[in-house]
């Protein structure tokens, strides 16, 4: 008895081609994301606003009040980057060295400095819209 199987060539092709989709719906999925979390995170440093040398109006626990925009623009987005054969890595933040100390509080200059965190909620509030975003992505990618 012999068994002929005809296709298997197709077959590993077809295969290798969704695999060849799913990285780059994971990747683009991810790039999504990160720019997502910028967006957001750039929005939350836009709620108030005050003059230099004047109190901020931001409660702790809020994000920081706009004053020049500088910590604003320094959000940057770097990656995605290949980490893997399917994971991919990417950042999204502040460049701007005071940054940090906004988001999580601290010691600065001598003063206490409260949390003022930005980047934690923007992620917290898009994770579902993200999880979404790679479900979507990914059926896309296995039913093309």
């Amino acid at each position: 008895m012999s068994v002929v199987l005809h296709g298997v060539e197709k077959f590993l092709a077809a295969a290798d081609a969704k695999v060849a989709a799913m990285r780059v719906a994971s990747r683009d999925a991810t790039a999504k994301a990160l720019h997502l979390i910028e967006r957001r995170a750039k929005q939350k440093l836009g709620q108030k606003s005050h003059r230099p040398g004047t109190p901020t109006p931001a409660n702790p626990g809020e994000p920081p009040a706009l004053v020049t925009g500088n910590l604003r623009r320094s959000i940057t987005v770097t990656g995605p980057e290949a980490i893997g054969p399917s994971m991919w890595k990417g950042q999204v933040g502040p460049t701007a060295v005071y940054g940090r100390i906004q988001e999580l509080g601290g010691i600065a200059r001598g003063r206490t400095l409260p949390a003022r965190p930005y980047m934690r909620p923007s992620f917290e509030e898009l994770k579902d819209e993200i999880v979404d975003l790679f479900k979507t992505a990914w059926t896309e990618a296995v039913l093309k």
